[in-house]
């Protein structure tokens, strides 16, 4: 894990059963709500978890907007946390990270620092529904890995035009694997902290750059025969915002990755 923070030395000694990694980077907009619809369906659901927000130093003053809304302090401390408001059961933790920076490597260091015995993982954007984590969790009790994915029955794409490209890229990338994955492009899911902490060594070669690193993930998995599962996930467009990356920007860093993938492996 990069070096670039520490974990604060007040979290939360008690059991953690499942822990919500987000990714943030130019989010202002959208995180808070997106923390409080993720507390409406755990706590309910009678599970102790924590939110980390993983922020990558956001210019747009996401990290500040979290800090204001949860009341985490100044940001002098590195790895800021507390209880949540209204919701006994959570936990939410917020970490500015400086080096390193990039959606994969954010990923990585939220994972390494979650306390979980599940993790999670998902967009920041509303794109992932907060409502199918319990499900995706409860499921884990059967699986290693679960997948929210567009491409199962019910699935699917508010943006037709996008479904229909991705779903032709995951016919693609499965012919060039031999796999039975459907949404090898999702990034919305689900993994039993044992089974994911058995590829800490790999770590590296598969935590980087963009969304690609979810490729190589699953990659892995299918071949070290874990169990995995996908459920159905519809995508909205974004509440608020703009996306990151270009449509063809990021067709050709996939397709790269791919190909790169195809002749020298994980």
């Amino acid at each position: 894990m990069s070096a670039n923070f520490s974990v604060d030395s007040e979290q939360e000694a008690g059991r953690v059963d499942v822990s919500v990694v987000l990714p943030t980077f130019n989010e202002r907009d959208n995180i808070c709500d997106l923390v409080d619809a993720i507390c409406r369906e755990l706590q309910p659901a009678g599970y102790h978890f924590e939110v980390l927000v993983v922020d990558d130093s956001s210019p747009d003053g996401t990290a500040e907007v979290v800090r204001g809304r949860y009341n985490l302090g100044d940001g002098s401390a590195v790895g800021e946390g507390g209880r949540i408001p209204k919701y006994p059961g959570g936990t939410l933790r917020l970490f500015v990270r400086t080096q390193d920076k990039g959606l994969a490597a954010s990923i990585r260091d939220g994972l390494l620092l979650a306390q979980g015995q599940t993790l999670v993982v998902m967009d920041t954007d509303f794109n992932h529904d907060p409502a199918m984590i319990p499900q995706m969790v409860d499921m884990l009790r059967h699986y290693d890995l679960v997948i929210g994915s567009r491409f199962v029955m019910r699935g699917g794409m508010e943006d037709r035009q996008r479904y229909r490209f991705s779903q032709l890229y995951n016919v693609f990338i499965r012919a060039l694997f031999h796999t039975q994955i459907q949404d090898n492009l999702s990034g919305f899911f689900a993994v039993r902290r044992d089974r994911l902490y058995s590829l800490a060594p790999l770590f590296p070669r598969i935590f980087y750059g963009y969304g690609d690193y979810f490729i190589r993930l699953l990659l892995v998995a299918w071949r070290s025969d874990w169990k995995i599962l996908e459920v159905p996930v519809f995508y909205i467009l974004r509440r608020h915002g703009t996306s990151k990356t270009g449509f063809w920007s990021v067709f050709k860093k996939y397709t790269a990755a791919v190909l790169q993938l195809r002749v020298y492996g994980v």
